[in-house]
């Protein structure tokens, strides 16, 4: 009986000593950024955002290994192979996708929530975990049904971003009347969207039709006739919405030259992508209104407003995703008892962050985005 009372007595102190060790054992999540170089200041801004987080979620579990990886693809390789070696499974980064490229050369089970947004990602230990053109086009539609648009005309740039639009309407089945790729360069877009509309045949059925009234026996043919003088051009156009999937100076030249050319805002509706709620548009009243998705407003200046009470300087978009991608995996391993696999990417799951809904399945993160306006110097929120 004494031995028994001994051996239980020992039973409960390693259930209790295992118990304490397992509530003691540090969660650590990897971070590869860059913390020094051009790019440091991006780089310490995701640093201070991921810790913004983890204060949020307070969880005393939680350790953040960051390492510098210079902006380097051989720096990267390097630091996260002495991530693995420290513990490590998870790691948040990096940045920018060209730094992924000797990741393959890994043989363990570490795991990369990359910020990029490229989609199809061959290596499959690499997560794309920015807002993807799946997920705008997927927000895209939404608004289309709410608003009747069955004839959506896409106009994209001939450029590197043109891969990811082309993947996106692919995976999306975004439904389109037509598509055009343009030249970027500012000196040809005009001439390229003239083009696209027929706008010089337009306009000469607009020149031919004053000279038919002027050489007919109409009646009230100088009210007819003044009436067309008013206008631009005659003819109609085969779409009622422009997406317009570019950025920045480009943007605002494809909606400008669109407006020359007799396509306004009020005839059709303009809908673009991701602006990250560029302040500049509030300026652009001729290309007003214009639609776009976006991440959920009013949280990120929440964040924007919680991130500069901190550490008073301003974020940027990057780093509120590095906020959102702590949740992420902190939520994921909760739900995994703790466990640190790579399999909790591959189940199906959704997170709401700040952004908004996080989608996970089979190592694809997408997102449920909102949708905006803007529109008389305001942005609206639609959905």
């Amino acid at each position: 009986m004494k031995y028994l009372i001994k051996f239980y007595s020992l039973l409960i102190f390693l259930i209790i000593f295992s118990f304490n060790s397992l509530a003691s054992e540090k969660i650590k999540i990897g971070l590869v950024i860059p913390l020094s170089g051009e790019n440091k200041e991006l780089g310490e801004s995701i640093l201070k955002s991921v810790r913004l987080a983890v204060n949020d979620i307070n969880d005393e579990k939680i350790l953040i290994i960051p390492k510098d990886n210079k902006n380097n693809v051989d720096q990267t390789l390097e630091v996260s192979k002495e991530l693995y070696n420290e513990g490590v499974k998870i790691i948040i980064g990096p940045i920018f996708k060209k730094n992924t490229e000797k990741l393959n050369q890994l043989n363990n089970d570490l795991i990369f929530l990359s910020f990029t947004n490229k989609i199809g990602e061959s290596n499959k230990k690499i997560i794309s975990a920015g807002v993807n053109s799946v997920s705008q086009f997927n927000a895209i539609k939404k608004f289309q049904k709410l608003n009747e648009l069955e004839r959506s005309f896409l106009f994209a740039p001939n450029n590197e971003i043109l891969n990811e639009i082309k993947t996106g309407i692919k995976k999306s089945k975004i439904k389109l009347k037509d598509k055009f790729f343009y030249d970027p360069d500012p000196t040809l877009i005009t001439k390229q969207i003239e083009d696209v509309t027929r706008y010089r045949i337009r306009k000469q059925n607009l020149l031919d039709e004053i000279k038919r009234v002027e050489a007919s026996d109409e009646n009230n043919k100088e009210k007819k006739i003044a009436t067309l003088e008013k206008l631009d051009t005659i003819g109609g156009i085969n779409f009622d919405s422009a997406i317009i999937a570019d950025f920045e100076e480009t943007l605002k030249s494809v909606a400008t030259s669109l407006i020359y050319t007799d396509i306004p805002p009020s005839r059709i509706t303009y809908i673009t992508l991701n602006q990250w709620f560029d302040k500049s548009l509030l300026n652009e009243n001729m290309i007003q209104p214009i639609y776009f998705p976006s991440v959920n407003y009013e949280n990120y200046i929440k964040y924007l407003n919680k991130y500069n009470e901190n550490y008073q300087t301003d974020s940027n978009q990057i780093a509120f995703l590095s906020y959102d991608l702590t949740g992420l995996v902190y939520y994921l391993l909760f739900r995994n008892n703790f466990i640190v696999d790579s399999e909790i990417f591959y189940k199906k799951n959704s997170f709401k962050g700040k952004i908004g809904i996080f989608e996970i399945d089979k190592n694809i993160i997408t997102h449920q985005l909102n949708f905006y306006v803007i529109e008389n110097k305001q942005i609206r929120k639609i959905f």
